[in-house]
C-alpha cells in the first residue's frame, strides 16, 4: 500500500534501529586492517579446504599475500577477539601464507584494465606504497611509470627486512604483477640526481612520492663518531645485498627495541658475530617489537638489556671499545613529552660494534619544493595525501606509513585522490576517509555461548642454533591440518543473532538495518513484512541493544489498518475479521461473569 501515512513515532523508532544496528558492522579484524581484507571470510574458507576461494578473497585486496603472510605486523591480529579476550589471536598471517603458497598462480591474476585515458603518472619508489598506487592507477587505464633508486623491487622490504624472514624470490614473484599489468619501472634512477623533481612534474600529469625512509639515524651520544658505529639502515641494506658486513666486529650492541632492532640483532649472528647484545629505553614488557620477533631473538641468544639506555660509547684508538648503559626510571614526563630519567645504576659492556636502530629519515628529493616535518616526512593533507604542490601526492613512509600494510593503504589513498584530480572533481568528494584506513569496529557483541580459550597454533621453526648461522627461511609455516585446526578458533564475529532467531525477517533482508533502512528511506513497507511477525519478541531478547522490532511491526499494522478503513490490507484476512467479531459477541463467547462472594 503506497498511500499509507505512517506515524512519526514509528519512523523515529525505525531510524533508531538503522542508526545503531550492528548487523552490517565489519568485525574488528577487518576494520583494523588498513586495506580492509575480509579476514573472517578467508579464514573460514581456508578451514573448509576452499583454498582457491580463500586466496581470491585475499587477492581481492592484497597483491602481496605471501609477503604479508610472513612479515605483516598484522593489526588484524591485535584487534582479534581471541586476542582482546584471551591474549591469543587467530594466526591470520600464518593462514594467509599457507593459502598463498599453496594456490597462488600468475595465470589466475586479475589483469583487467580500463580503456586508456592518456594520463601519465610518475611514482617514485617501488616499495609497497608505490606499487599499490601504481596498481590502482594502472587498472583505471592510466600510464604509470615507477622510478626506483635501487636495482630491484621491494623498497625497504628488500633492503630492510632480512631474507630469513622474507625470501627474495617471494618478493620477485609477487612484484612481477606490476610488469604483467603493463606498469613501467625504471630501476637505478634517483630523482633529484638523475632526473630533477621539476622535470618529473613537467612530464607527468600527477606524481606520487613513495620513496620511503632510507636514511639512517644515529643519536649523538659521546663517542658516536667512533669507528664501528652504524645506522640500522646502512647495516641491514649491506647485509641484504651481500649477506655480509665486513666492517662489523664480533661483539655487537644494537640500540633499539623495535622490529628493526631485532632484525639487526638476529642478522648479526648470521654474519659471524660471537656476541649480540640489545639495549633500549623501553623495559622488556614494553618493547615495541612484535612478540614473535622478541621470542625468536631470545631463542637465538640475543642478550637483552631492555630498560637500560645508552649514555656513552667508549673508544680506543678511534674504534668502539665498550658502551655504558644506565637504568631507565621513566621515558616520558607527566605531560607525555620525551624526557628520559635514569637511576644511578650503570653497566658497561665491551663491544666493538654499535648499531643504532632508533629511527629512519626521509630524504628530500624535491629540492625544498615540499614542506617537511619530523624525520624529513613531507607535510600533506592527511585525508587526500595532497602536498602543497599541485598534482603531487605522498604515500607510505615518506608521509607516515610505518608498516607495509599501512603503506599500501596510503598508496591506494593517493591513487583515489589522483582519480578525482583527473576527473576535475574536488579531492574530498564522495569519500569516507575513515574507511580508507584503519578504524574502530562498531561491532560490540558478547562472546558466543560456550566460547573457551583455545591455544594459538604456531608454525614449525628451524632449530635456533642451526638457523642463526645462515640466511635460510626460519619459519616453515603451517601444515594443512594446522590451518584447519587454527581456523576453528575464529569466532566469525558478526551481529545477526536476531536473524538466526527469526526465520521471517530473513525473507525480507539480511539484518534489521536493511529492513528498516528501506522503510525510513522509501516511506513504505511491504504489509507482508509487518503481518509476518508473530510478536514472539525473540529478536529483541537476543539483540545486544534490545531493539523492539516487534513494536515497530505491530505499530505498522495499526497504520495499515487506519489507512484501509479499519480493515487489514492483507488478502485473506476477511475471515480473521469475522473471527474477531464472533469472538467478541455475546452469542459465541463462553466466558462467564465472575461470581464474587463476601
Amino acid at each position: 500500500m503506497s498511500n499509507v501515512i505512517f506515524s512519526q513515532k514509528l519512523y523515529d523508532a525505525a531510524q533508531n534501529v538503522v542508526d545503531g544496528c550492528m548487523g552490517d558492522a565489519d568485525p574488528a579484524c577487518q576494520t583494523a586492517c588498513p586495506m580492509h581484507t575480509d579476514v573472517k571470510q578467508y579464514v573460514r574458507l581456508a578451514g573448509e579446504g576452499k583454498y582457491q576461494e580463500a586466496l581470491d578473497t585475499i587477492r581481492g585486496k592484497l597483491f602481496l599475500p605471501q609477503t604479508l603472510g610472513r612479515i605483516c605486523a598484522h593489526p588484524c591480529e591485535a584487534a582479534c577477539r581471541r586476542n582482546t579476550e584471551y591474549g591469543q589471536a587467530i594466526s591470520v598471517a600464518g593462514i594467509k601464507r599457507f593459502v598463498a603458497e599453496k594456490m597462488d598462480n600468475k595465470e589466475n591474476w586479475d589483469l583487467a584494465i580500463l580503456n586508456p585515458t592518456g594520463k601519465h603518472v610518475a611514482i617514485v619508489g617501488a616499495g609497497p606504497a608505490g606499487a599499490q598506487a601504481a596498481i590502482e592507477l594502472r587498472r583505471k587505464g592510466h600510464d604509470v611509470t615507477i622510478y626506483e633508486k635501487l636495482d630491484v623491487y621491494g623498497g625497504m622490504m628488500r633492503v630492510g627486512i632480512p631474507e630469513y624472514r622474507l625470501p627474495r624470490n617471494v618478493i620477485d614473484f609477487e612484484f612481477s604483477y606490476l610488469e604483467m599489468l603493463g606498469i613501467t619501472t625504471k630501476f637505478g634512477v634517483e630523482i633529484g640526481k638523475d632526473i630533477s623533481f621539476e622535470d618529473l612534474r613537467n612530464t607527468h600529469d600527477a606524481v606520487v612520492l613513495a620513496h620511503g625512509a632510507h636514511v639512517g639515524s644515529i643519536i649523538p651520544l659521546p663517542g658516536h663518531k667512533a669507528e664501528g658505529v652504524f645506522s640500522a639502515v646502512e647495516y641491514l641494506k649491506e647485509i641484504s645485498e651481500t649477506r655480509a658486513f665486513p666492517r662489523a666486529g664480533k661483539r655487537v650492541m644494537v640500540i633499539g627495541g623495535g622490529d628493526v632492532a631485532m632484525d639487526c640483532a638476529r642478522s648479526s649472528w648470521r654474519i659471524g658475530a660471537d656476541e649480540v647484545h640489545q639495549c633500549s629505553l623501553e623495559a622488556m614488557e614494553n618493547l615495541p617489537a612484535s612478540h614473535v620477533e622478541i621470542e625468536e631473538s631470545l631463542e637465538e641468544g640475543v642478550a637483552f638489556n631492555a630498560g637500560w639506555g645508552p649514555i656513552s660509547i667508549e673508544e680506543k684508538d678511534g674504534k668502539v671499545f665498550s658502551i655504558t648503559l644506565k637504568r631507565v626510571i621513566s621515558i616520558f614526563d607527566e605531560t607525555g613529552n620525551f624526557a628520559p630519567t635514569y637511576a644511578d645504576d650503570t653497566r658497561t659492556i665491551e663491544v666493538d660494534t654499535v648499531v643504532f636502530a632508533t629511527g629512519q629519515v626521509v630524504a628530500d628529493i624535491t629540492g625544498g619544493a615540499l614542506e617537511t616535518g619530523r624525520g624529513g616526512r613531507y607535510v600533506v593533507d592527511k585525508n587526500t595525501l595532497a602536498s602543497s604542490v599541485s598534482g603531487v601526492y605522498v604515500a607510505g613512509d615518506a608521509c607516515g606509513g610505518n608498516i607495509v600494510i599501512e603503506a599500501m593503504a596510503l598508496g591506494r589513498k593517493a591513487a583515489m585522490s589522483i582519480e578525482r584530480q583527473f576527473a576535475g572533481r574536488p579531492l574530498e568528494e564522495g569519500r569516507d576517509f575513515q574507511e580508507e584506513y584503519s578504524y574502530p569496529s562498531r561491532l560490540d557483541i558478547p562472546l558466543p555461548k560456550g566460547t573457551v580459550d583455545v591455544p594459538r597454533l604456531h608454525g614449525e621453526l628451524r632449530d635456533a642454533e642451526e638457523r642463526k648461522r645462515d640466511f635460510a627461511q626460519v619459519d616453515f609455516g603451517f601444515t594443512q591440518e594446522q590451518v584447519k585446526q587454527e581456523s576453528t578458533r575464529c569466532l566469525q564475529c558478526t551481529c545477526k543473532l536476531c536473524m538466526s532467531e527469526c526465520i521471517m525477517m530473513n525473507d525480507f533482508g539480511d539484518c534489521p538495518k536493511t529492513l528498516f533502512g528501506d522503510f525510513v528511506n522509501k516511506k513504505e513497507m511491504d504489509p507482508l513484512l509487518a503481518y509476518s511477525c508473530n510478536a514472539c519478541d525473540q529478536c529483541t531478547i537476543v539483540c545486544p541493544k534490545d531493539y523492539p522490532m516487534k513494536e515497530i511491526f505491530l505499530g505498522a499494522r495499526v497504520d495499515f489498518v487506519n489507512a484501509n478503513n479499519g480493515e487489514s490490507p492483507m488478502k485473506g484476512h476477511k475471515a480473521i475479521n469475522m473471527h474477531q467479531k464472533l469472538g467478541f459477541s455475546k452469542l459465541f463467547t463462553m466466558a462467564k461473569r465472575a461470581v464474587t462472594t463476601k
